[in-house]
């Protein structure tokens, strides 16, 4: 495990200097159109121009803090914290939102204000030139953030990149304001402003939303679950895999427990020998690091027990609210039998396990009985 940590913190700083690499590119740009379109706006007595750099200055002051994060977020575990910091980063992410969500209801009141009381724009030559030019920037700028973010799983760059996209957009409605007003001589860049404030606070929503469901955890992706248990169903004797729980810590700091099906006759020795294997391939081929392998004995030698299981799934499995039947062991001389069930959430828990309890209970009284309920994860 020694080497599997090394490459992880190398890893780990190759990453964080992507990602501060990239923010202060994000930082440089930004500041650069924050001076131009401030002069622009000052200078065509602009409000849609003006709300535009203040949005620019925002955006840089979003990639400070994702700096910020990366560095305390790549800081080496201890005894405090012995799995790391890594979910620092999506506090940052949190405050990122929250700067995109005040510069938004600030643009909104500054242009309600200007439709109150207006004042006319007087756009130049040169002022549009510029304007044009800061929408090529932005979506130059955005593709290349985003794409570094998505490279290296880092949620506060792929929500920069987005906004830059997204901030390109918004610039190209300014100008296309401007263009109007010159032609036409109705000044639209006061509702313009207006726009642009919804915009920029529906996606500080969307970015705190998507944060914060972050820090509370989200449901395992389907399709990385399948990858593991389809890896660890590869290993001879395994016969099932299940109660698969994955555990976040920040981006890339992905942990997980499982729970194997074994046989009964299988020796401490050589399950062990299986939870290793499985260990070391899922991280291998995943990234993931199983912390914790739970083990379920499988009957195999007793056809009693075969028969029992079989009648206790079909019972089971009649109702749409029993996802999987798993874990199932019947002692036929002892007469105990346990297994655990999965529910879904359209069902109160101790209800469920009622029903099966008195179910499974009527067709085998003589057996002591435990049901164990499980997540659907």
């Amino acid at each position: 495990m020694k080497e599997e940590n090394g490459n992880i913190e190398v890893l780990a700083s190759k990453r964080e200097k992507a990602i501060v690499r990239t923010s202060i590119v994000g930082i440089a740009t930004n500041l650069l159109l924050v001076g131009f379109k401030a002069f622009v706006g000052l200078l065509s007595n602009s409000i849609a121009v003006i709300l535009d750099a203040v949005n620019n200055l925002s955006d840089a002051l979003s990639s400070v803090v994702t700096i910020i994060g990366a560095k305390l977020g790549a800081k080496q575990p201890n005894k405090k914290h012995p799995l790391g910091y890594g979910r620092i980063e999506y506090l940052s992410s949190m405050i990122v939102a929250a700067i995109v969500l005040y510069a938004g209801i600030t643009s909104a009141v500054e242009s309600v204000k200007k439709i109150i009381w207006p004042e006319a724009a007087d756009y130049s030559a040169v002022s549009l030139i510029i304007i044009s030019v800061a929408i090529v920037v932005k979506l130059v700028l955005g593709q290349y953030v985003k794409r570094q973010g998505k490279k290296h799983n880092s949620g506060a760059l792929v929500a920069s990149g987005s906004d830059a996209l997204f901030d390109a957009v918004l610039s190209a409605s300014v100008l296309a304001s401007a263009v109007v007003y010159l032609i036409w001589h109705v000044s639209l860049e006061a509702y313009v402003g207006v726009a642009i404030s919804v915009f920029i606070i529906k996606a500080g929503i969307e970015m705190m939303i998507e944060t914060v469901n972050d820090i509370l955890g989200r449901r395992s992706d389907k399709e990385e679950v399948d990858r593991i248990k389809e890896l660890i169903c590869e290993e001879p004797g395994v016969r099932g895999a299940y109660d698969l729980i994955t555990f976040n810590y920040g981006p890339n700091k992905n942990y997980a427990s499982v729970h194997l099906e074994l046989p009964d006759t299988m020796t401490v020795e050589e399950a062990d020998k299986i939870t290793r294997r499985v260990q070391t391939k899922v991280y291998q081929e995943t990234g993931v690091i199983l912390t914790g392998i739970g083990v379920y004995s499988h009957n195999t030698s007793d056809d009693e027990a075969a028969k029992i299981r079989n009648t206790v799934e079909e019972t089971v499995m009649a109702h749409d609210w029993a996802l999987q039947l798993h874990g199932f062991y019947a002692d036929t001389e002892s007469k105990t039998m346990r297994f655990d069930v999965v529910l879904s959430f359209d069902i109160d828990r101790a209800e469920a396990i009622g029903i099966l309890t008195r179910e499974v209970g009527e067709l085998f009284p003589e057996y002591s009985l435990t049901v164990i309920p499980d997540i659907d994860a």
